[in-house]
């Protein structure tokens, strides 16, 4: 493992987020590690489920370019927005700070949702992916109308 310095994981961490904002699940994973450790902070019993597959823990490039596809398939492409409100860098480390706004396709509702990415960065490649969000309101988005 090498020991990035601030501006060397700024960079990559930034890119990222361009990439992210383009769209291009091929071109996002081009900036993980092969093997990576990605979590997100769900309870486990809710993980992969149908309405919500892209949730699930992660381990490879192409676990991150099946996310970001699963992301774009499940979501309306109008009304998307991230808004980064932090970034905040610890050698390798890097952790964003956010919201996202979002429409479920399966219901059609929008959502907002504050959010944490724990990011690690190796040698240019991102080895760590840890999400933190509102887990809340993303189930409330895709939950079926029960009434």
């Amino acid at each position: 493992m090498s020991i990035a310095t601030p501006t060397h994981t700024r960079t990559v961490i930034e890119e990222l987020l361009r990439r992210i904002g383009e769209g291009d699940p091929a071109r996002i994973a081009e900036l993980y590690a092969e093997q990576g450790d990605w979590k997100l902070d769900w309870p486990e019993a809710e993980h992969g489920r149908p309405a919500t597959p892209w949730i699930r823990h992660r381990s490879t490039r192409a676990d991150a370019a099946a996310h970001y596809r699963e992301l774009a398939e499940h979501h309306l492409p109008d009304g998307v927005a991230t808004e980064v409100e932090r970034i905040l860098i610890d050698g390798n480390d890097a952790v964003v700070l956010g919201e996202i706004r979002q429409t479920a396709r399966s219901t059609g509702r929008a959502y907002r949702a504050r959010f944490a990415l724990h990011l690690t960065v190796e040698d240019g490649l991102v080895t760590r992916h840890h999400v933190y969000e509102d887990s809340l309101a993303v189930a409330q988005a895709f939950e079926a109308e029960t009434r």
